[in-house]
């Protein structure tokens, strides 16, 4: 015992020794490192700036409303932004907001300048922001419109049609979500269902992917029910078994996803990328690869009245469209 502690008071000596000496060490290349004619320099913490990458004032930058993973967003429309490029000479890059919130604060305040989105988005932006359409997509079943799919697991045998609904826990995209909120919050306000009449309506949490995660949560067993577009079911068939789930019922048809671009945005510009868009077409071999990339047919032109359906049906359900017109 008297050894050990013997030993610890060494110990200890020998730490205050070194410590003392590595003092010393920094004290002297302190003094050292100020020669007499150097005096300190005062540095005042208040005055900086913030340093990061400036961007190129002449740079347009192209969205699409984060459905999916950022990866699969990537992935669908980069090629068309290098046909864009190609096409216009214009310097384009894909920016990817978040959330549809996001989305939709940075088209107004002009931080997105082209963009891809559904058109409940879209009539959104135009009413609040004064954006504009100039183009919309052929679907890959060779339609101008698409609609939404109510699901619940395959084994909720609770759940058989849509009078069933009634009382559940309901999970969907986000609330600026065309077929993954608007469509089936239409289809349940046809047959007498209202927002009250759910247990709970709640929305996926976190960027992008939401179309994927109604998935997963209504897999789960977290939610009863979920509202997603169709053909996101195909978008997890590598990840989830299908046969687990079941559709209870489909949306009617409504306008399909379109091209706008922000209030003020110079008429040559705009002129310049319709143009690239509407050679986009599956059925020329220039651009086959492109289109199916991008998962659409065909770009044709639109006008803001295509969209008037949209505007009645959120009329219909109560949406306010307008809203808060601060970005």
């Amino acid at each position: 015992m008297q050894w050990q502690m013997a030993s610890r008071e060494q110990s200890c000596r020998w730490n205050s020794k070194v410590s003392f000496f590595l003092v010393l060490v920094i004290v002297f290349l302190w003094v050292g490192g100020c020669g007499e004619k150097e005096a300190p320099v005062e540095v005042d913490l208040t005055q900086r700036e913030d340093i990061g990458f400036e961007q190129d004032p002449n740079t347009i930058t192209y969205a699409y409303l984060p459905q999916y993973f950022h990866r699969v967003a990537f992935e669908r429309h980069n090629p068309i932004i290098e046909h864009l490029r190609g096409e216009t000479g214009l310097p384009i890059r894909q920016v990817f907001p978040d959330s549809f919130d996001d989305f939709m604060k940075m088209v107004g305040q002009g931080k997105i300048d082209v963009f891809y989105c559904n058109p409940f988005v879209y009539v959104r932006v135009a009413e609040r922001f004064g954006s504009q359409a100039i183009a919309r997509i052929i679907e890959l079943d060779g339609r101008e419109s698409f609609r939404g799919q109510v699901i619940c697991r395959s084994d909720n045998r609770q759940i058989q049609t849509i009078e069933d609904c009634r009382g559940k826990r309901w999970v969907a995209v986000d609330p600026s979500s065309a077929g993954g909120y608007l469509y089936a919050l239409g289809l349940f306000w046809d047959h007498g269902i209202r927002k009250g009449d759910f247990a709970e309506i709640a929305f996926v949490p976190g960027p992008g992917g939401q179309q994927e995660k109604v998935v997963f949560a209504v897999l789960s067993g977290r939610y009863d029910i979920g509202s997603v577009r169709e053909g996101a079911l195909q978008l997890v068939a590598d990840k989830v078994n299908l046969n687990e789930i079941r559709i209870i019922a489909h949306t009617p048809w409504y306008p399909g996803w379109m091209y706008g671009t922000r209030q003020g945005l110079d008429a040559r510009i705009v002129g310049s990328i319709r143009d690239a868009l509407l050679k986009l077409d599956q059925g020329d071999p220039r651009y086959k690869s492109i289109c199916d990339t991008a998962h659409f047919l065909r770009v044709i032109p639109a006008r803001d009245s295509d969209f008037d359906p949209i505007r009645a049906l959120a009329v219909k359900v109560g949406i306010d469209l307008k809203g808060d017109k601060s970005p």
